[in-house]
């Protein structure tokens, strides 16, 4: 069971690589200066990113608490 600390934490990190991810992508289509609509196509697809990297980014702390309480 200590093997899920680290794999918890790689998991984690991934997540965390997700949402910076999605925070550039924001900041670029914030620069780019699009239409209304163009915008919120953009957006609309960069909040299931970010869902998806939260949900990603809980898995992983998941794993890293029950390594702990079972370590």
């Amino acid at each position: 069971m200590s093997a899920l600390v680290p794999v918890g934490t790689a998991i984690t990190l991934l997540g965390l690589a997700g949402l910076v991810f999605c925070i550039v992508s924001v900041v670029r289509a914030r620069r780019a200066k699009l239409d209304d609509a163009e915008m919120k196509a953009r957006l609309q697809k960069i909040v299931a990113w970010n869902l998806g990297a939260l949900a990603v980014s809980a898995i992983g702390l998941m794993c890293v608490v029950l390594g702990l309480f079972l370590a």
